[in-house]
């Protein structure tokens, strides 16, 4: 038997290869699946089913297309309706790979079909649970992102999320490993850990949602507080995961159209589509096109790209690093935008020799920041998350931060100089190229963050530990 775990940092998503006897299973896989087919053939196995813990929000899955190329059946847990063809599998329903079982627990709660996928070895002994958006290390999934389904509450679906876990995955054995759909920076879940690997008797310890004493109320209460409202295009990857997509390969053949800079500014100027520069910060810091949209594919690149454009009809025309435009094409359909036109072929350098206007965003030191704020009361805006914020800034700065940016627009001062930071820098040369966008240039960006803030001797609040907040 083989398992393995593939995770993809910048979505904090884990998709899984189960292998026993020259049979394979995938689970949840990501949209991009022919390194599924590779593995198998390399190990002359056949991949026999395609498992899906439920409906996907934060990404579109591989499933349609891999069980295309493959033949292989896509399962989901009971209640699940998609368009195409699928096996809907009843609760306790068994699949037999190779000399190993894996049984469709249904655990409903983050949705309504969210079904654990329970692994037991050649023996017949518990050996693994998949659990899908279901149970984290940490935490558990969100219960509101389905909440609309037949008039149910998030309170109704957070109910059923407790009773699931309490009648299905907690009487399970402590040394049952737990391999769940997503770690630290996924928006399914509030305070999700950065391990992507325990055991049921670790979480029952340490994770709150699985208290030994906690009641329905209280969980149901715990479970629902502080919950930010998903990002606009949950509901539209929830669609395309339900209804179906084009396969990757005609995705990334459309976007890889290359642009001369005047065919470029031409679409740019008739299309509507937004100009997406996925450079370092710094290199769009010293010049870009005019009212691009930066988003560094360095960073936490697919999710920004779904909280701040939303609209995955969106029609976008790339900037990006050489050699760096097909692998941008992947990681946007990977969230459900497939609608790249473009891309500037010979990047930014061959915009600036066309002589073309451009435009840069100015930068100055924390030590230029703390010069600037002994002799003024310069406004500061932080667009770090809100825990972040609470937990450190700079006394009397304002905070806005970046995932709602677009709704708070009219925060920021048009009759005066301002100054944006974040944690490292990348979030704040996104803010800043978004007010620029919009026509909001008297901005300063402070290189380095809070960070280099915390470095010199600006005043900060207290410190107060995320845990507790």
């Amino acid at each position: 038997m083989k398992i393995e775990q593939i995770y993809t940092g910048c979505l904090a998503q884990g998709a899984y290869y189960i292998e026993s006897n020259g049979e394979v299973a995938i689970i949840d896989p990501l949209r991009e699946v022919t390194p599924y087919i590779t593995k198998a053939e390399n190990n002359n196995s056949k991949i026999k089913y395609i498992f899906e813990t439920h409906f996907h929000a934060d990404f579109v899955s591989g499933h349609v297309t891999l069980s295309k190329l493959t033949g292989a059946p896509i399962i989901y847990g009971p209640s699940a309706n998609p368009t195409f063809d699928a096996i809907i599998a009843e609760d306790a329903q068994v699949f037999k790979l190779g000399n190993i079982t894996i049984t469709a627990l249904h655990t409903p709660g983050h949705t309504m079909e969210s079904t654990t996928y329970l692994l037991k070895d050649e023996n017949g002994n518990d050996h693994a649970i998949f659990s899908g958006d279901t149970l984290f290390l940490g935490d558990v999934g969100r219960p509101d992102l389905a909440q609309k389904a037949e008039h149910i509450t998030q309170e109704d679906l957070a109910g059923m999320l407790f009773d699931s876990l309490r009648g299905k995955i907690m009487p399970l054995g402590d040394a049952v490993i737990v391999y769940p759909a997503h770690g630290a920076g996924s928006a399914c879940g509030k305070n999700l850990s950065k391990k992507t690997i325990g055991t049921i008797g670790d979480q029952k310890e340490t994770n709150y949602a699985l208290r030994a004493n906690m009641t329905k109320e209280e969980f149901i209460k715990e479970v629902t507080d502080g919950l930010l409202p998903p990002p606009q295009y949950f509901p539209l990857n929830v669609k395309m995961n339900k209804e179906g997509y084009d396969d990757v390969e005609d995705v990334i053949e459309r976007g890889t159209t290359p642009l001369t800079p005047t065919d470029f500014e031409h679409l740019a100027n008739n299309t509507g589509a937004i100009v997406l520069d996925v450079r370092h910060q710094d290199e769009f810091a010293n010049g870009h096109i005019p009212r691009s949209i930066f988003i560094g594919i360095e960073g936490n690149f697919a999710p920004w790209v779904g909280s701040l454009i939303a609209d995955v009809e969106q029609p976008i025309l790339l900037v990006t690093p050489e050699g760096k435009e097909e692998e941008t094409i992947i990681r946007l359909s990977r969230v459900g935008f497939d609608k790249t036109i473009g891309y500037l072929k010979g990047g930014f350098e061959a915009w600036k020799n066309a002589g073309l206007d451009y435009d840069t965003v100015t930068s100055i030191s924390a030590s230029e920041l703390k010069q600037t704020l002994e002799k003024e009361e310069a406004p500061v805006f932080d667009v770090r998350k809100d825990g972040e914020f609470k937990s450190e800034h700079v006394k009397n700065a304002q905070h806005t931060s970046l995932d709602y940016l677009n709704e708070h627009l009219n925060e920021f001062p048009d009759d005066k100089t301002f100054y944006l930071h974040c944690a490292g820098g990348y979030r704040s040369i996104i803010a800043a190229s978004i007010l620029k966008s919009r026509g909001i240039h008297n901005l300063i960006n402070i290189t380095g963050g809070f960070a280099a803030i915390k470095q010199t001797e600006i005043p900060v609040t207290d410190y107060i530990c995320p845990t507790t907040l």
